[in-house]
């Protein structure tokens, strides 16, 4: 018996809402051509259905404006891969299929059924696979060359790394996810994990994400990739440019983040053995009570001690006043703690299934003399990142030099 997973179970249910698209498509000129991209055309029966699996898939943004966005990029992407030599055999597309469906916990056929109930067909979703497919293909067989990373790029790597001059700027999109919603939390997250723009992130961001960065599409100033916890390392260092990471479980809700920019400087940030904060218990979530509460906390409380005369009076555990490793922080405070210079405040993180809001303050941090990096580790996130940066080009040179017009 196959276990179906809430994405599949959403997937599902948007089927009503493709149908009704696809019928009004049908009346239009399917077939009449909508943009020549060189020699390829797009029609308006092209751009309808990748409309509707856009809206299937729920990506953010405007469906129609990111289905012309999305196909002409493939147009130009095919142009090259066929000039190269490197489009996909059948067998690699199949598995595309197969992998792609895997994430719904659906087979290919059956992703496809689905499909087609919601006026999708077939060969929409395969034109989909084929582009991403030769699209890796040509990137690796064009630029491969150029970012063979050598023992003495590790080393170096290692050297930026061991004085932690690596900063990251990042997009965050964090999912509440108590109990009774967490299944549908993390069906959103692994849709948005797809995400390939910076700004169908901010999109997303803006609409889902429950931070304070949320009005500003998530977006993160430039931080030590230090600060941030060691388990988000790998993570980060093995993004490219625009790419979103896989869902993070975190207390209470689910993470992501988009890797926008990375830096090696050589000026050295500190390694931090401990960090200090302090997490005052707010009753009542994200009530507009609690979050009253807290508002009037930021505009009297200086600093972590003036938290102690604030919780006077009340239950011990209303007050967490703490200093650890950074290894040893929750997930979510550490992300959170990050963000923050001494005495800021974030309210943006829950406890006890959502009905306990978080005033959580940057007490101090203690610094350390700095550890390295694995030499797997930061040999792949080299070659991942020289790689989307040399496919970022190409493409913006492609699109430069192509003949597109639209009717």
């Amino acid at each position: 018996m196959i276990t179906r997973s809430p994405l599949h179970s959403l997937f599902i249910a948007l089927l009503a809402v493709t149908v009704t698209a696809a019928s009004t498509a049908r009346s239009q000129n399917l077939f009449a051509p909508a943009i020549k991209v060189n020699d390829k055309v797009i029609t308006q029966y092209d751009l309808n259905q990748r409309s509707l699996m856009l809206t299937m898939f729920r990506s953010p943004g405007d469906p129609a404006k990111e289905a012309r966005s999305q196909l002409i990029e493939e147009r130009l992407k095919l142009d090259a891969a066929q000039a190269l030599d490197v489009l996909p055999a059948n067998e690699e597309i199949s598995r595309g299929m197969e992998d792609f469906a895997a994430r719904a916990n659906m087979t290919a056929d059956e992703f496809l059924a689905a499909l087609k109930q919601g006026g999708i067909e077939e060969q929409t979703f395969r034109d989909f696979i084929v582009s991403g497919v030769a699209w890796r293909s040509l990137v690796r067989a064009r630029f491969g060359a150029k970012v063979e990373v050598g023992d003495s790029d590790i080393d170096q790597a290692l050297n930026a790394t061991s004085t932690d001059s690596i900063r990251v700027l990042l997009s965050e999109i964090i999912l509440p996810a108590p109990p009774a919603e967490a299944a549908a939390a993390q069906a959103r997250a692994n849709e948005l994990s797809q995400i390939t723009t910076e700004s169908a992130f901010a999109a997303a961001a803006r609409k889902y994400s429950a931070t304070a960065t949320s009005a500003r599409g998530g977006r993160l100033e430039w931080m030590p990739l230090s600060n941030l916890p060691a388990t988000l390392h790998p993570v980060l260092l093995g993004l490219g440019r625009g790419q979103v990471s896989d869902p993070i479980p975190i207390d209470g809700a689910i993470a992501l983040f988009q890797l926008r920019g990375i830096d090696e400087g050589k000026v050295a940030t500190p390694r931090f053995s401990a960090i200090d904060y302090a997490a005052y218990f707010i009753a009542g979530g994200r009530s507009p009570e609690a979050l009253a509460t807290a508002r009037k906390l930021t505009q009297t409380v200086d600093t972590c001690d003036d938290l102690y005369g604030v919780a006077k009076g009340q239950p011990e555990e209303v007050l967490e006043r703490s200093s650890k490793a950074p290894a040893d922080l929750p997930t979510d405070f550490a992300v959170e703690l990050a963000k923050l210079d001494k005495h800021e405040v974030s309210t943006a993180l829950t406890r006890g299934d959502g009905q306990t809001l978080v005033f959580l303050m940057l007490c101090g941090r203690t610094p350390e003399q700095a550890e390295g990096v694995d030499r797997d580790q930061i040999g792949s996130s080299l070659q991942n990142r020289r790689l989307a940066s040399y496919a970022d080009g190409y493409l913006a040179q492609l699109r430069s030099e192509a003949r597109i017009i639209e009717y």
